[in-house]
């Protein structure tokens, strides 16, 4: 068995891993480079493998990082399924068309220069058709469920806390008489944050890949940084100013929702001052993906849990806006009350939150919050570093306003979350490849391991391929696992799933047979889990209105220039 590492592995974007065994071909991820102009420009190389021979794609999550090459991949000859989370299929609906809509209006911007100056036109990477043809090779499935891709190799999906539908990927392989798994980490989230649930701690492995976005340090207390972030927006509004935080459209925009509304609810001191504070909420992808948080309440935290059954919902409020078009946009910058605007994109590279940042950053009044990982080569990281100016829609802006960072929002694992999940296995892994992550993180994590735990990880550098021993006794194997009592801990596991959804749920199951003792079949034991998902599922449906699939060709029929708006790149 191979592993060959084909992104993710100078930075922390372009996620892509290959697992080769036997005629088996499957990738894990299929992430898009995002960052200055040489990390934009790999995604036009070919990839370093045919699509063609590629069996199957497992997709740890949304993020355009780890699957914003897909259409791409499709587009030159895959045919196989892109298994992932039945959450994760929602948000990649979202994403990928979005994605494709953008590389579409960025190539006709191009295209108009290179036919003025003579040069060769040149195509987009890949169409919003492209993303929609993607979305045909999409098989959702449930978390804990057992998928068998082929004779060969089965895979489980795990909750990985980082965002909605993440999974730490749990892959077992089968050459001859030995069995070897693997477990990738995809990104983990931080423990005891609002709405996700905590990535699952693996006991087994035979090897991992593991990222290291934060190898090399620390965030702040996350309580910290929430009163910070309602310190600086009483701050900034008091001295006339706005609040504008660039932030991801899937996730930390929807974690910022659920703090605002705390805020609203428990802060009886600024009850006046909040109560004339709008937070608008500018992103047509954030507000679709707000949407889909709803739909999936079954993978919510259990705080988050109560507060849905309790017929409250976190993530609206009275002071709540979505701005629905290009011009609701625009005036916000116009607009003289007191607010917060949240806009994508999140590292600040196109979106509309360029022009929020054309129209404060020159103002001393005004607040702009940094609440998430900041790559190299992004007009985020170069304002975080202290930049005194900075160029937007070929304006040359000053930087005067005030820059925060509050780490404690990040979804991404500290060093400290890294180590404690690595160090959750049981036995030592044979080998443990460190991806993800800048240089100096990945080298600084693996020297941490090495000092705690007396092993040193593999940190890959560069489109690497490594050989697996299968043969080796250096782990405890699945059946031994087993043997041990996670199979009993797993059968309690269902039993409490059961426990807490609503008494007629379990009267259903119990009618049904369904609740058995502790000598169940595994396969019978994954039944189980599925239905009981399921049917949890169903119970937190909550009626919340289903709406229209995003698709940002109809948000934006409106006039060419608005349509350039919406983009919000330079290049327009």
């Amino acid at each position: 068995m191979n592993i060959k590492f084909c992104g993710a592995t100078t930075g922390v974007t372009g996620s892509c891993h290959m697992v080769i065994s036997g005629e088996h071909k499957i990738l894990l991820d299929c992430g898009q480079f995002q960052g200055g102009k040489a990390q934009e420009a790999l995604n036009y190389e070919p990839f370093p493998f045919d699509p063609t021979e590629i069996e199957c794609v497992v997709l740890s999550h949304a993020h355009i990082d780890h699957c914003g090459r897909l259409p791409l991949l499709v587009k030159r000859g895959f045919t196989g399924k892109i298994y992932c989370t039945d959450a994760t299929a929602d948000l990649l609906d979202i994403m990928l068309k979005d994605s494709g809509y953008i590389h579409e209006k960025e190539a006709e911007w191009q295209n108009r220069k290179a036919e003025r100056s003579g040069r060769e036109i040149i195509e987009p990477l890949y169409t919003y058709e492209d993303a929609e043809a993607t979305m045909e090779y999409v098989v959702p499935v449930r978390y804990d469920q057992q998928i068998e891709l082929n004779h060969e190799m089965k895979v489980v999906f795990n909750d990985a806390g980082h965002i909605l539908g993440s999974a730490i990927i749990e892959l077992w392989v089968k050459e001859g008489e030995e069995e070897s798994k693997i477990v990738f980490s995809g990104d983990l989230g931080m423990t005891e944050r609002p709405i996700l649930r905590d990535p699952k701690i693996i006991r087994h492995a035979d090897y991992v890949i593991m990222e290291t976005t934060y190898g090399s340090r620390n965030h702040p207390d996350n309580s910290g940084s929430v009163r910070n972030l309602l310190d600086i927006v009483i701050d900034t509004t008091r001295r006339g100013g706005d609040v504008v935080i660039p932030s991801f459209a899937v996730g930390r925009t929807q974690e910022l929702i659920f703090e605002f509304n705390n805020f609203y609810m428990n802060n009886e001191e600024y009850r006046e001052e909040l109560d004339n504070i709008i937070i608008y909420i500018d992103s047509p992808m954030a507000t679709a993906a707000t949407e889909v948080f709803r739909r999936n309440a079954n993978v919510f935290d259990d705080e988050t849990r109560d507060y849905l059954l309790q017929g409250d919902d976190p993530l609206d409020f009275v002071n709540l806006k979505f701005t629905k078009s290009s011009a609701e946009s625009q005036g916000l910058n116009e607009s003289k009350e007191p607010k917060v605007i949240i806009s994508a994109s999140g590292m600040c590279e196109a979106g509309r939150i360029r022009h929020h940042l054309k129209h404060h950053l020159w103002d001393s009044r005004s607040s702009i919050v940094f609440v998430g990982y900041q790559a190299q080569g992004t007009l985020g990281r170069a304002l975080l570093d202290g930049v005194e100016s900075v160029t937007l829609f070929g304006e040359e802006v000053q930087v005067k306003a005030q820059i925060h960072n509050l780490e404690g929002f990040s979804g991404h694992a500290d060093q400290n979350g890294l180590f404690a999940w690595l160090a959750g296995f049981d036995v030592r892994p044979r080998h443990v490849f460190l991806v993800h992550g800048e240089e100096e993180s990945k080298e600084t994590f693996a020297k941490l391991v090495y000092e705690k735990l007396g092993y040193m990880p593999e940190v890959v550098t560069g489109n690497t391929e490594y050989e697996l021993d299968m043969e080796s006794n250096a782990i405890v194997n699945e059946a031994e696992a087993r043997a041990q009592g996670i199979h009993f801990e797993e059968v309690q596991n269902i039993r409490k799933q059961i426990s807490d959804i609503h008494d007629q749920l379990e009267h259903i199951l119990y009618n049904a047979n369904l609740v058995m003792g502790n000598d169940i079949s595994e396969d019978k034991m994954v039944e189980i889990n599925n239905m009981v998902q399921e049917l949890e599922k169903a119970s937190l449906g909550l009626g919340y209105a289903i709406t229209p699939t995003y698709n940002p060709i109809d948000l934006e029929k409106e006039t060419t220039k608005e349509r350039k708006y919406q983009e919000g790149s330079d290049s327009i």
